[in-house]
């Protein structure tokens, strides 16, 4: 083996272009095939879901039938696989009891499946199992969020003196630390880990389950998705109840701030937009800005800021707090608004009556559509994104390569990648405040519309930088492998 290069294995419940909830999603998938490209040698193994789509992917039969043991049976599974163009193997566990469902982590009426903790312990068994059916030796195993945890303490207890996995070393990254997967006591004894690991330390939270605990004491190093993030989980108070488990790992708790896929999006390049653009000529984003007021059936006013919003209607990103300050904000300054989102039901009912309140001002989709999200992007003038807590956050980011100024919290990786408004010089790439409420949110808002319509050169400034910034893969992939390299 090439001195530098390294075997990784990595475990998710998804990834990109194969299964999608969330971020995590488009992180585990863009990070492997960095990785890959960079010469390293890089499998990812996930549950084959129904929802997979197994000609469209390209999935062919790999290994079966293959043995993982639990702590209370012999189950049979069998592997698929695909390859990616650049080189990823992709590893589907096959196991029907568990993955053939309707929905990936809960039912249509968003209630968790109650066997969650044995499903995602079952997926880290098979992964490393797959690693000794077919001899593969990595040097990192990457587990991502609670779902992929258990591999961690796999490695420790099951493989320490294993001659193909006692030498890997055992990386977590959380994504989230909001979701830790916190289960019944019930699930213990199938999970294997021995009843001495259900500790205050390790397994044991308030006499239940927490995988995502458990896996942080079994990893060799954690990381979350933002340098920032990472500070605030350690000294901000958002800890979600793991604050000392965090400190107990020094210096091997830090962050990495995800990066974006510039080739998924980037408006120079971007095959949903009616005109591509770039920070030399921007005449293509006033073309997209008219497809976006058609499309919302907004009035067609050229020099009217039209503010977007694409997320989840959920309590994290702070959309309940838009919901309070959007009537009045409509009513009080010439702005347009658009929306695009799905969660919970009460703001898709606020939202989706958003436009027959305000014809022609406001527009909403709720639902999900890429196209959609692509042009909301491209046609604003700004984005707005007030989330309670934002581990890393992609939108503003994207944003930021479309010239759509963002307006958001000071949290998280918000604050890692969107530069504060200076209104003495106009440098900046965005708006932030502090205090999440209607009248922060309210005045922040204004005073971008105001910066829109009396300060049209920092505007352009501010937009020419926002362009400029580089929060790519590459940069984050360089991060991860010196990380790795620090714990082998």
């Amino acid at each position: 083996m090439e001195k530098n290069k390294l075997k990784i294995l990595m475990v998710s419940p998804e990834a990109v272009p194969y299964i999608k909830s969330g971020g995590l999603a488009d992180a585990v998938g863009a990070l492997a095939e960095t990785l890959a490209r960079a010469g390293h040698e890089v499998g990812v193994v996930l549950p084959l879901y129904s929802a997979i789509d197994y000609t469209k992917n390209k999935l062919e039969p790999f290994h079966s039938p293959m043995e993982v043991y639990t702590g209370e049976s012999r189950e049979l599974c069998a592997v698929h696989r695909s390859i990616s163009s650049s080189g990823v193997n992709y590893y589907f566990i096959e196991y029907n009891a568990f993955y053939s469902r309707d929905g990936i982590y809960h039912d249509p009426d968003f209630k968790d499946f109650t066997d969650n903790a044995k499903r995602y312990a079952f997926l880290s068994g098979a992964a490393l199992k797959l690693c000794l059916d077919i001899g593969f030796k990595p040097d990192i195993v990457h587990a991502h969020d609670w779902q992929g945890a258990a591999a961690m303490a796999y490695l420790k207890i099951w493989y320490h003196s294993d001659p193909i996995l006692s030498s890997a070393k055992g990386f977590l990254t959380i994504h989230n630390l909001g979701h830790q997967g916190v289960y019944p006591v019930e699930n213990y004894n199938y999970l294997g880990f021995g009843w001495e690991n259900f500790t205050s330390d390790k397994y044991e939270d308030h006499g239940r389950i927490n995988l995502l605990k458990g896996g942080m004491f079994f990893a060799d190093a954690v990381n979350t998705v933002s340098p920032n993030y990472a500070r605030e989980t350690l000294y901000g108070g958002m800890d979600e109840g793991l604050g000392n488990f965090l400190h107990s790992k020094g210096n091997k708790y830090f962050g990495i701030l995800n990066g974006a896929d510039y080739s998924e999006w980037d408006p120079s390049t971007d095959k949903f937009l009616p005109a591509n653009y770039s920070s030399e000529d921007l005449a293509g984003k006033r073309i997209c800005k008219e497809k976006l007021q058609d499309e919302f059936k907004l009035k067609r006013h050229a020099d009217v800021p039209i503010i977007g919003v694409v997320g989840r209607f959920a309590y994290q990103k702070g959309i309940d707090v838009i919901a309070s300050v959007i009537d009045g904000i409509l009513q009080n300054m010439e702005i347009q608004f658009v929306i695009l989102g799905t969660g919970d039901k009460s703001l898709e009912h606020f939202f989706g009556d958003l436009p027959k309140r305000w014809p022609g001002k406001a527009g909403s989709y709720i639902g999900y559509s890429n196209e959609l999200a692509h042009l909301i992007e491209a046609g604003s003038d700004l984005f707005l994104m007030p989330s309670r807590y934002e581990p890393c956050g992609l939108n503003q980011i994207y944003s930021l390569r479309y010239g759509t100024l963002p307006i958001v919290r000071d949290t998280g990786g918000l604050t890692d990648t969107v530069e504060q408004y200076i209104e003495a010089d106009g440098s900046g790439t965005g708006f932030l405040f502090k205090d999440l409420n209607s009248t922060s949110l309210y005045f922040t808002v204004g005073w971008a519309i105001s910066t829109y319509y009396d300060r049209k050169n920092h505007m352009s400034k501010m937009i020419q930088s926002a362009m400029a910034k580089n929060f790519s893969w590459e940069k984050a992939a360089e991060e991860y492998l010196r990380a790795y390299r620090g714990i082998l």
